[in-house]
């Protein structure tokens, strides 16, 4: 949770970075810039990857978020940030309150266009918000950008980038999800946070550990002792063939049940919160993924 200090400084950011984002739109920016054309700004970098490669030459791109290390939740943005927003015509967010750092800024530039994953998908306060993790959603996403590119720009070729992205660039990953679901769908899996959820039943596997624990571990909340039991029998008894964990957000707990998988020889599986290296693309990323858990699963069947 913020303090009264750095709530204030963000205001004081949000004030100035907009009076200098109007008079100058160019100023320095957060993330790489490709490319030249309509200005995108992307609070996450797995959606701003999407948006290069729709938007090709068409479009530069900024991602607020690029460092694997940082917690978009409590991201603190910078004057820069707030400048590259201000200056934008279009701004990716993913929304449910994952980033609600850049809805304060947007707060105080109401000129661009607003992209709200969230609020495209339906998702309200309180749901997952680990959107991009949902195949579907991303579909949904990618005809919405779509959409809005060319409401900006009808001469940009954006139904052909997204043509090409959504079956030549997706190819890889859409394969494996088909994969994973034809040979391993029913397969009973554990996992430790919520982050793992949007993605299982697109895999067709059954996600078995607590709801509870999953939220408790992403909001970074207490765990229940009957949580902990239930997961200790899981793995105990091998109720779970394999067990998928964040790899940025391995508490103690989650330490704990990592340890008990291994003396049980129960495979384990990692996936990230974002783009992992920071220099790769969506699918390659989340590709490597599902590779990660394919073998995995093939492990606990031989």
């Amino acid at each position: 949770m913020r303090t009264k200090t750095s709530l204030v400084v963000l205001i004081a950011v949000i004030g100035v970075a907009f009076c200098a984002g109007c008079a100058d739109s160019s100023a320095q920016r957060s993330g790489p810039v490709v490319g030249r054309g309509l200005r995108i700004v992307a609070a996450e970098n797995f959606w701003g990857s999407i948006a290069q490669q729709i938007g090709g030459s068409a479009v530069s791109v900024t991602a607020v978020i690029t460092n694997p290390a940082a917690d978009p939740h409590d991201y603190e943005p910078t004057p820069a940030d707030a400048r590259a927003m201000a200056g934008a015509d279009l701004v990716i967010v993913n929304g449910v309150g994952y980033d609600p750092w850049a809805t304060t800024l947007l707060a105080a530039s109401p000129g661009p266009i607003v992209l709200d994953v969230g609020d495209l998908v339906g998702a309200k306060d309180g749901d997952n918000p680990h959107l991009w993790y949902n195949p579907a959603y991303v579909r949904r996403f990618i005809n919405a950008l779509t959409g809005d590119l060319e409401k900006l720009d009808p001469t940009g070729h954006f139904a052909q980038g997204r043509q090409h992205y959504e079956s030549v660039a997706l190819a890889p990953y859409d394969t494996l999800i088909a994969d994973i679901r034809r040979r391993y769908g029913g397969t009973e899996v554990g996992a430790s946070e919520s982050i793992f959820a949007m993605l299982a039943p697109a895999l067709g596997l059954n996600l078995v550990t607590p709801p509870t624990f999953l939220r408790a571990i992403s909001e970074g909340s207490d765990v229940s002792a009957a949580d902990k039991r239930t997961i200790d029998r899981q793995i105990a008894s091998h109720q779970i063939r394999i067990y998928v964990y964040n790899s940025q957000n391995a508490t103690p707990d989650v330490q704990v049940q990592l340890d008990q998988c291994r003396s049980e020889h129960i495979p384990i599986a990692s996936i990230s919160e974002t783009m992992t290296p920071a220099n790769t693309t969506y699918q390659q990323w989340q590709s490597t993924q599902l590779r990660g858990i394919e073998t995995a699963l093939a492990q606990a069947r031989s």
